[in-house]
């Protein structure tokens, strides 16, 4: 059995992977920031222009409202993981293939085993169909709470779908507030 990874050993795997095509394409690699010993995790779908440009995930408009939703429930952006599950931009921003899901899942997997998070919020369908089940819909299930081996997973819309349609907003509140209920819980906030 191989030994497990470090943080440094994966963002090096990550930062020198082959393992799809959107390797050819990037810029930088996007393997996550933050708290590595939070209790939380937030996994997007993939990096963005301004996220390929900088390497770090959520830079962008939808960056920007990520730290507003995560301000209005009490968070500050350092204090959890912020993810994505493929860690290179997809061409044209377009919604990263099967293949290229599958592909960067073993690096999400070890930052999990590293982090060993007690919650993960999926931003957007595509993230819930890749760690939640895989016929995900996230405006029916969205703001639910799914146990898998302990761990609890929720999914809201990606700040992206926010921007496009602000009328998604309200819902996203109402799942913003859930998952604040459940990190006072945890005592996420003493």
């Amino acid at each position: 059995m191989d030994r497990a990874l470090s943080w440094e050993e994966t963002e090096e795997k990550i930062a020198n992977c082959r393992r799809c095509p959107l390797c050819e394409s990037r810029t930088n690699t996007v393997p996550g920031v933050g708290n590595r010993n939070s209790i939380i995790m937030f996994v997007g779908e993939g990096p963005g222009y301004n996220e390929d440009m900088q390497g770090e995930p959520f830079v962008g408009a939808a960056g920007k409202l990520l730290d507003k939703m995560l301000l209005s429930i009490g968070i500050v952006r350092k204090n959890v993981y912020i993810t994505n599950v493929v860690k290179c931009r997809p061409p044209q921003n377009r919604d990263p293939l099967f293949e290229e899901q599958a592909a960067c899942l073993p690096y999400l997997r070890t930052q999990f085993k590293l982090m060993r998070p007690k919650i993960i919020v999926c931003l957007g369908r595509i993230a819930a169909k890749a760690l939640i089940r895989e016929d995900f819909a996230i405006t029916r299930q969205r703001g639910i709470w799914y146990d898998k081996k302990g761990t609890l997973f929720i999914a809201t819309y990606h700040p992206s779908a926010l921007l496009r349609d602000e009328s998604k907003k309200k819902q996203a509140w109402e799942d913003l507030k859930i998952i604040r209920e459940k990190l006072k819980e945890f005592d996420f906030y003493e």
